[in-house]
């Protein structure tokens, strides 16, 4: 039965049997309709370029569809230049000036070419979805173009009049301009980021702004983005990680100019500690050069150290606070001798390669000095003031999770943790246990009160603190590993106590069953659904393969950044979901011409699962949630007939 109250408001949206029959008959068709396609990305670490130039080219299927439609019409060199021309239509623009003597022409002739491509990625929605993406300026015109034939011989002047009557009004760049950022739109109907969208490449701001003014896409967190959470919820050990990455990657345009985040106070501060201390172990990593905020790279060394002191001193107090984290053998700095210059780790002695700690008392090593006491308080209101971090960890929150389900595929960033059996494992917050999916929501709405809980709640400092164990916890979903070995890589020469060991997730999930049993865990399908992951790159230059599990599990960090390509051998992965099939787009790395301009780069495209049969809307959760509102409207029609609701004029 039906609520009354839920039809009369119901009732106010569909006042008449006629508007509550039209949506049914409109709805049930959507029903029919293939689904859309879903892209998933992840790690993209600040690499903005080559992630735009994804959205853009839809990682390739834009091209793949140009050469569909006009396979043998037109050559190769066009299709690339048609390609181009959807992916930054402006800059091709003025290219196409300079090359061409008869402007007017190309542009009549790449409008037809465009609304081809336009129809083509228009198909499988309603004209009503497609007219909302339309620019209002050109909706009417565009319309008219995508739902005619211009081959139809009663309307083929039509159609010719508004080519023609587009450039005698001066408005085909406009038109070429709009028309392509269409193309990009309706290609791309859900999207999906599974996690670290921070850290190490130049600009992730760049990115979340352009996340924001998507319009349909989920984050599934990963351990780089909890940090920078956890950094805007005031957590002072993530907001010394967070710069401590960008003064080692060298994104100060991201810290200072993106993010106003004001870094003078630490540079002071490092000039004056580490004045004749050369920091050699400490020198940035140098991938991209910073358009607006140029720091020496002997200073940037000097920043880095400093900070990278600050924040072990930060962890260390952390770990003493909260023994129940079980990291007592991260707490490094009062596991120094500093007397000889050694540390005892696992029970082997390391000499270490730097010997310096100006601002560290070896009878209190935790403990701030006064000047760096007021730095890291400096750099908090820094973090707090800054407009557009709030709004894009607000948009992190809003849109985000750590895992999340949708049309029987499992999306997580890190892993599950699991013991060496293939269940898993149990992990105490508290007095309690928490294992599994329990495990995962019950840190999900950690993360939630650490952010948005009053600063005198008593539960906000638990949640905060609890946001950096995130971060690099042995037992953290979003981490995965036993230990994050920084320590051990600037101060220690020998790579062993460097490792870094895997879950046991990432061993036991290499079986079927075990997949199967996660699905399961998380109410989905065994037969049909995937666990799609990123967090660890995949090394296809040492053989390694994306697809495992017998096609249950999909490894899709395959490098987008920099810093891991000379690792993975290629530019990162792309998963596509479409009605028909499962592909994995594998990228090339992505160059500039000279113009700044990514040229086509079209990917290796594998489909990795050929469906059944083609998966339409009614199949998917949007689909479910449309077969619940029909069922309510059936009710609210049932209820005008009976007259227990009267109909509105």
């Amino acid at each position: 039965m039906f609520d009354q109250k839920y039809l009369e408001l119901l009732s106010v949206e569909y006042p008449t049997i006629g508007s509550a029959a039209s949506e049914i008959i409109n709805l049930k068709a959507i029903q029919c309709l293939p689904k859309g396609t879903e892209y998933f990305f992840s790690d993209l670490h600040g690499e903005y370029e080559p992630f735009l130039h994804l959205l853009k080219s839809a990682s390739g299927m834009i091209r793949a569809k140009i050469d569909n439609i006009f396979e043998n019409s037109i050559s190769d060199e066009e299709c690339s230049q048609l390609a181009t021309l959807i992916y930054y239509p402006e800059e091709e623009i003025e290219n196409i000036k300079c090359q061409t003597d008869n402007f007017e022409d190309w542009c009549k002739v790449t409008m037809y070419r465009l609304v081809q491509v336009c129809k083509e990625v228009s198909r499988k929605y309603t004209r009503s979805k497609v007219r909302k993406k339309m620019p209002a300026d050109f909706a009417y015109i565009i319309d008219e173009l995508l739902h005619g034939d211009h081959l139809d011989i009663n309307k083929k002047s039509y159609y010719s009049k508004i080519i023609h009557s587009i450039i005698d009004a001066g408005m085909a760049e406009k038109f070429i301009c709009k028309i392509c950022v269409l193309i990009q739109h309706l290609s791309i109907d859900n999207l999906h980021i599974i996690g670290d969208v921070y850290d190490r490449g130049p600009r992730p701001d760049i990115i979340m702004n352009e996340l924001i003014n998507f319009h349909d896409v989920d984050i599934e967190w990963g351990n780089h983005d909890i940090s920078w959470m956890g950094a805007a919820s005031g957590n002072l050990a993530c907001i010394a990680n967070v710069i401590r990455m960008g003064v080692s990657y060298n994104t100060f345009d991201l810290l200072e100019d993106g993010y106003g985040i004001n870094l003078r106070a630490l540079s002071i501060f490092a000039l004056e500690t580490y004045k004749e201390d050369p920091c050699e172990r400490f020198l940035p990593h140098i991938l991209d050069e910073n358009k607006y905020d140029y720091v020496d790279v002997q200073l940037a060394a000097k920043m880095h150290k400093a900070i990278t002191v600050i924040q072990f001193k930060l962890e260390g107090q952390l770990i003493k606070e909260h023994p129940e984290y079980g990291m007592d053998e991260r707490n490094v700095l009062e596991k120094i001798n500093y007397e000889n210059g050694t540390i005892e780790l696992n029970g082997s002695t390391y000499e270490l390669v730097d010997k310096n700690f100006p601002t560290i008392s070896p009878e209190a090593p935790l403990k701030l000095t006064d000047e760096e006491e007021v730095l890291i308080r400096t750099l908090a209101a820094s973090f707090s003031r800054s407009r557009l971090l709030e709004k894009h960890v607000k948009f992190l929150y809003s849109n985000g999770g750590v895992y999340k389900c949708i049309n029987n595929n499992l999306l997580y960033h890190g892993c599950i943790p699991m013991e060496n059996n293939g269940t898993f494992a149990r992990v105490k917050i508290g007095e309690k246990f928490y294992k599994g999916k329990e495990y995962l929501d019950y840190i999900t709405q950690l993360a939630y009160n650490a952010y948005n809980l009053p600063l005198n709640s008593p539960d906000k400092k638990e949640a905060t603190d609890f946001m950096w164990y995130l971060w690099c916890g042995p037992k953290s979903p979003l981490f995965g590993k036993s230990k994050m070995a920084a320590f051990e890589n600037y101060f220690i020469l020998e790579k062993e106590p460097s490792e870094e060991n895997l879950d046991p997730y990432y061993r036991v999930s290499l079986d079927e069953d075990v997949c199967n049993m996660i699905l399961e865990e998380f109410g989905l399908d065994s037969k049909s659904g995937h666990i799609i992951n990123g967090h660890v790159p995949v090394k296809i230059i040492k053989g390694e393969k994306p697809v495992k599990a017998n096609g249950k599990l999909f490894f899709i960090d395959g490098g987008i950044s920099k810093a891991y390509q000379p690792k993975t051998g290629i530019a990162g992965y792309t998963l596509i979901y479409n009605s028909k099939q499962l592909s994995l787009a594998e990228h090339k790395p992505f160059q500039n011409d000279q113009n700044g301009i990514i040229r086509d780069n079209t990917p290796k495209i594998m489909s990795v699962e050929i469906m059944k049969e083609r998966v339409t809307v009614a199949k998917t959760d949007v689909g479910k949630r449309i077969a619940e509102k029909i069922e309510s409207l059936e009710e609210l029609l049932k209820a005008y007939k009976d007259g227990t609701i009267k109909e509105k004029n």
